[in-house]
Order: structure tokens, then sequence, then C-alpha cells
């Protein structure tokens, strides 16, 4: 197919200053056990092709599924149509962008490939996974499940360019409710945290073999537990939590676009400003947040973003100051502020935009049980369950599924529905410990949403465990 479809595209090329075509195909199947019933596999495919078209200084594209020559040329002449219209009119001047034009390949793990494993075997692991996971009666709710996609792409150029890139990503998942009269609690393996690129090895990567009784067990433990303590306290998070307040406090304000204002109308702006980057102080001089796609099992490692950019790690933020944002060639362009390759979609009918793809916080030099032992009066928290933030990604609330205080530098009562809330702009100066290798966990989310219309992209994080000082504190009753 990639061949023929080649050939196609050299054929419906306008005569335009530059024309490319991005090819998609994805298939995905998601099987689950719940309360040790199989439900029934959820399988999908998807495949189809956008045309982008840049001349005279203005964009146009178009997406099809019709992948004829018929249904190819259509999409070519429409991109060249919007392309003349938008001309002149639009907010960027594409006279000043010069798209790359690459030749390259990347492939993603796979080391045990999904087709290898038989689905009565997949079936099997889930159901004994979820037999574990059923402790008691007080358990109510339990489930385990797997979700897995191939994603491959074709990235064509009128001046000769050609990029293929396949990833295999995997999504594994169980979870745990336990009830007792009017108290409920929930404990997962980190959310959906645990996904990475990889086959059937990720499970063994992640412990997902192990996983359960430990699930079940924190679940019930909960019903007995306090609820978590108000106020100023010292805060060791988890990687599994800390992935989100990076997602939320550091990747979404440093995008380039929201920044520029183009998601003003719909998920808002952000608190940095352009004139910021390269003075901010964003963190403490513990703070290291780089944009890397050259870890392999990542969720969002490749080689080439959607428009072609060859990807390389970069740092966004090095000792605390803030030098680079989240923006592709477009966005760089328009703002002056180096950015990096992440331009994305989400699939064939959608634009590419300015994406999290994997936003790291680098490794300090702390172990687990140092960080513990120099707090005097904190909390440990684990796992996100609930996350609010205002609209410049400034003022956050979240919560978490589980918390232990740490009292004279141990770990101490286990305490239900724990929650922390901060400003983006002074929470991170307020860092004072950064987990080193033996802390650090790749993880991520598969749901990031952005854009208009809609575009739910895969974003990795892997980060170690971190300590913040003073933060307000407070329970979910």
């Amino acid at each position: 197919m990639p061949e023929t479809l080649e050939a196609l595209f050299r054929q419906v090329i306008p005569a335009v200053d530059f024309c490319s075509l991005r090819h998609v195909r994805e298939r995905g199947e998601m099987l689950m056990v719940r309360q040790d019933v199989p439900l029934p596999m959820r399988s999908a495919e998807d495949v189809g092709a956008m045309v982008t078209v840049i001349h005279n200084g203005g964009l146009g594209y178009a997406a099809t599924s019709d992948l004829t020559l018929t249904g190819l040329h259509a999409a070519a002449d429409c991109a060249a149509g919007w392309a003349r219209q938008t001309a002149g009119r639009s907010v960027v001047d594409f006279h000043k962008i010069v798209p790359p034009e690459p030749v390259g390949e990347y492939i993603g793990p796979n080391r045990i490939p999904w087709e290898s494993v038989s689905p009565e075997d997949k079936y099997g692991l889930l159901a004994t996974e979820c037999r574990r996971l059923k402790l008691g009666d007080h358990i109510v709710d339990w489930d385990a499940s797997l979700w897995y996609t191939l994603k491959e792409t074709l990235y064509l150029t009128s001046g000769g360019g050609r990029v293929f890139q396949r990833f295999c990503y995997m999504v594994p998942h169980m979870g745990a409710t336990a009830n007792e009269k009017t108290i409920t609690q929930h404990r997962t393996l980190g959310g959906h945290g645990y996904c990475r690129q990889g086959g059937m090895e990720v499970l063994d990567q992640i412990g997902f073999r192990t996983a359960a009784p430990r699930i079940a067990q924190e679940a019930l433990d909960l019903l007995s537990a306090p609820n978590c303590p108000t106020g100023k306290m010292d805060l060791l998070l988890a990687p599994d939590q800390a992935i989100l307040q990076v997602h939320e406090s550091v990747g979404h304000p440093l995008e380039l676009d929201r920044i520029l204002g183009d998601e003003r109308n719909y998920a808002g702006t952000s608190f940095v400003r352009p004139e910021m980057f390269g003075t901010y102080q964003y963190g403490s001089e513990l703070l290291n947040i780089t944009y890397d796609p050259t870890r392999p099992q990542q969720l969002s490692s490749f080689g080439y973003d959607d428009d072609g950019l060859w990807a390389e790690k970069e740092y966004l933020i090095e000792k605390g100051i803030l030098k680079r944002g989240l923006g592709g060639l477009s966005s760089q362009t328009r703002s002056g502020v180096p950015g990096v390759a992440n331009s994305r979609a989400s699939g064939w009918n959608r634009p590419p935009i300015d994406r999290m793809a994997n936003l790291n916080l680098e490794p300090g030099s702390s172990s687990f049980d140092a960080l513990v032992a120099s707090v005097r009066h904190g909390i440990y928290m684990k796992t996100n369950c609930s996350w609010s933030i205002d609209d410049s990604r400034n003022k956050f609330q979240f919560g978490c599924e589980w918390a232990q205080l740490i009292e004279d530098g141990r770990l101490t009562t286990v305490v239900r529905n724990p929650n922390y809330r901060g400003i983006s702009a002074t929470f991170w100066r307020s860092l004072k410990a950064v987990g080193d290798e033996s802390t650090f966990e790749v993880l991520g989310t598969p749901n990031c949403g952005k854009g208009e219309p809609n575009q739910i992209m895969r974003v990795g994080h892997a980060v170690p465990a971190c300590l913040f000082a003073e933060v307000d504190v407070f329970g979910g009753e």
C-alpha cells in the first residue's frame, strides 16, 4: 500500500509551492474482564490521509478516506483551493515558513507482538488478575483490561520527502473499589498512567502480574483510614501523581499556540508570556524539564513530528529557568520563541497542532528513603483521581487516591481523600528535593484533549518522586 500511495500522490500534486500527504492507519483492540466476567472484545480500524498545500503565503488542507486516485485528487484540489483563499488573509504568513523535506524511518519497540498471544490467553491473563483483586466482600467492583493500538504513518512531500513510522501502544489497567456503609474508596494501577510503547513485554516492565493484591489491599485499607488533615505541610508526590503535575502546570502552559491565543476560546490561555523565555524563574534550581522523544518505550517517542520536523531531546526548563516552548515550526516562526518538534495530529482527519509529546522531569540525587527522612511534618500522595486548573493553567487543585502522613522522617498513618492546591507560577519554586533514578518511572496518559475540533492525544511522562515545601493540603470530607 505505501508504494501505491506514493505513486498516486505524485500524480495529484498541484502546481504549488509545497504539498504534503500524511497517511495514517490505526488498528486497535481492547479486552476487559470485570467482576470476573469477560466482556466482548472491542476492535477498531481507521485509515485515511490528509493533503496539505502551502502557496503564495496561504495554507489549506483536506482529508479523505478515499485513497484512490480520484479521492486523493479531490483532496489535493480542495487543499489548494483553501490555500488560495487564505493567502494574504491568514494570521500566519506561510511565506516565512520553510517546511522540511525529511527522509527517514522510525520503528518503535515491539519485542513480544500483540498478535503472538492468542485472545484466549489474553483473556486468561485478565481473568487471573481480576480474581486476585477480589480480596473479600468489601471489594464491590474490580476489573482488569488491556488496550492495544498499532499505528503506522507515511509522510510524503512534493520535494521528495518520505518518512515511514510504526508505533505499538499498550495501555494496561486494573482497579478495585471497596465499600463499607457510606464510605467508598478506589485504587488503580496508576490510573491509566502505566502506558508505554511496546508489545506484551510491557506487562512485565510495569509489574502487571504482581500488582492486583496490593491494589485491592490498599482499597480496603482506605475504608478504615481517617480523612486527610488540612494545613500547610511538605508534600511528597509519587511519580504517578507527579506526571499530572508536570502535564497540567508545565506542559499545557508552555504550548506556544496557547501562549499565542489559539486556544483562548476553548481550553484557555497561559500565564506564560513570550518575553518570559530565557529569564523567567519557573521553579527552583532543582527543576529540569525536557522534551524527550528519544526513549523508545515512552508513549510519545517518535523520529519526526507530523510536519516532518526531526525530533530530538531539548531542555524546556533548566535549573529552574524557562528556556524553550512546546511549539512546532509554525508557532516558532510566529512567536520568535525556540520550540521543539511537537506539531502533532490525533489522526488523518485532523491538522497538526502544538502538543505535548514526551515531557519529562529529569531525576535528581535523592533516594526515596532520603526524601522521606528529610520531612518532619508532611504527606506522601499517590495516583491522581481528580484535577482542576484555571483557564490560564495557573491556579490548580488536585486529588489523589492514596496518601500517608510523614512524621519525623517516617511514613505513618494512611489517610483517605487527600487533596492539595497551589499556583503554577510559584508552586515549582517550592521544589526542595528530586528523586534519583531509583524513583524514576516511565508513565504517560493516553487521552490528553486539546483543539477545535477536539484531538485526543497520547502523551508520555517520565518522572521521579518530588518533594515540595509548605503546600496547602486538605481532606475531601
